[in-house]
Order: C-alpha cells, then structure tokens, then sequence
C-alpha cells in the first residue's frame, strides 16, 4: 500500500503538523508501507497528482484548511482516501460553536459561551463572573487562547485573538482537572489526566517535554470513568467522527464532567496524548497507526 502523509501546511499548527507529519511517517515504514511525506506548501490542486497516485493520504495536518472540511472535501472530490473524520464532521468539530451547540443538544454538559467578532461587540457579551476563557472558535493547541479574570482584559485579548481567527469565543472558565479522552474505532482508550506546569495547559506545555505532567489511566473512581468514557465514545457518533478522536473535558470539584472540545486530527508528536493513551491500552505507536489506517481502509 502506497501512503501519502500529508503534513506542515499553513495554519498557525503548522511545526506541530510537521513533527506529527514525521512521527506518523517513520511508524508507516517500520509497518512496511510505502510511505512518503508530502508538505502541502502550495495549493492542493497543484499536487493532485500526486495525491491521486497513492492508495490512501495520511493527514497528519493540524488546523486550518487540513482540519475544518476543506482539504476534506477535496480529497473526496478526487476519489482519494484518507484517514480521519470526513468532510461534514470535519468541518463541525473545528467549529467550537457548533459543536457545543450539539453537545449540549444531546445532553451533555458545556459551559456557557458566546461567540463575537471584534472587541466593541465583546464589550456587551462577557459574563458577570470570572474568569473567562477567550479563544479562536477555529484553531487548535490553544493558539490565542488566554484566561482573563476582569472584565477590563477582554477586549484586549479578543483584540489578540482577532489576529489568528475572525471568530473568537468567549466561555465560562470551569476551575477543575483536565482530561483527555481518546477514542479509536469503537474503541474508548484510557482516559489522560494532564497537570500543566502553568496555570493553563498552554501551547509550551503541549509541545515542550517536562511542562507537563500526565496521569495515564486518569486516578478516576470506576463509575466516573465508565461515565466520562461513555460519553466521549457518544459524542464521537454524535459529531459523526471516523477512525480517531480526541474529545477534551474539563472536570469540576463536583465531579462533574464538561465538555470543551473535539480534535479530529489530534497531534501525533512525541509528547502528544493519544500516543499516550495508546500507550496505556498496550498499543505502541506503530501499531496505533496501523490501526488508524485499517480503520480508513475499511
């Protein structure tokens, strides 16, 4: 089987993507596929070709146009297959509005957001408590993402913002623990507890080895984790996610859980979580992407 790994692109996620991009590739040769890696530095209609010569694409991009539908929709269009949700799915999860509107439509819990599109129209839309978290509503690996604890910083964070999305969501911070939960398949893999070095679980402490600490099966009681697991493998389907998931949470001091967020493309580097949480079911990373391309396959 000839494999493309897509990978870098030009979204803020790009090095994540490369790095992703090279793991993955490096797992497919130890696997025995032909496998090659393609940076999409250019438009995709310019290596169509190319695409259209292998058996299936990797996509190892990370935001933008490789995570939200478009690169999605291409690849149907042209008869290629390729791992990861499809084009609809895609282009839900990427958008955090939309997806915690459904969340919450199917029952489960979410906190409190608004979405606005430059600072005057923030100044009208923050909540009455802090602190609140102020974000791009399309990006990933909290690129933009700050915790702002008085009314007085929300503009100037919507203002930074602004600079990677023209949608910027505005939601109640949820005081808690962070967890993870991967889901491959039909199958719902332990859940990660993350405790970052900093106050938030920040771009340095995704990508940087030692800024982060992981629990791996989560130190959860049984009927909480059944519970969280449950819901992420439910919201997976509800969001009509394929092949690998990420579904992130935030969980109160009330035990209650809540969703933040779904990664349809989630990273693949060497400090990323679903290797991880992988790796705690007894599946090494080669075999996770075997996996993950049998899933594509079939």
């Amino acid at each position: 089987m000839k494999i493309i790994v897509l990978m870098g692109g030009t979204s803020p996620e790009r090095e994540v993507s490369l790095r992703s991009g090279m793991a993955i590739n490096e797992a497919c040769n130890k696997a025995g596929y032909n496998s090659e890696m393609l940076d999409l530095e250019k438009d995709i209609h310019e290596i169509t070709d190319e695409l259209k010569s292998c058996d299936l694409v990797f996509n190892a991009l990370h935001g933008g146009t490789g995570e939200n539908g478009i690169i999605q929709g291409y690849l149907d269009s042209i008869g290629v297959n390729y791992t990861g949700s499809k084009t609809l799915s895609s282009a839900i999860c990427m958008d955090k509005d939309i997806s915690k509107k459904l969340v919450q439509l199917g029952g489960y819990d979410t906190a409190d957001w608004v979405c606005v599109q430059n600072e005057l129209s923030a100044m009208d839309s923050y909540f009455n408590e802090f602190p609140v978290v102020v974000k791009p509503n399309d990006l990933g690996s909290t690129i933009g993402l700050e915790i702002v604890r008085e009314a007085t910083g929300v503009n100037d964070a919507v203002a930074r913002a602004l600079d990677f999305s023209n949608n910027i969501m505005i939601e109640k911070y949820i005081a808690g623990r962070e967890l993870t939960v991967a889901v491959l398949g039909d199958t719902v893999l332990p859940i990660v507890e993350i405790k970052p070095e900093h106050d938030l679980y920040d771009y340095a402490c995704k990508y940087t080895k030692g800024l982060s600490h992981y629990i791996c099966p989560a130190g959860l009681p049984d009927n909480l984790t059944a519970d969280i697991q449950s819901a992420a493998l439910d919201i997976f389907h509800l969001l009509r996610c394929s092949d690998y998931t990420r579904i992130d949470f935030r969980l109160d001091d009330n035990d209650r859980f809540w969703f933040l967020e779904a990664n349809t493309l989630p990273g693949m580097t060497s400090t990323s979580l679903v290797p991880k949480a992988a790796k705690a079911a007894g599946i090494d990373f080669t075999e996770l992407i075997k996996q993950i391309i049998n899933l594509s396959v079939q």
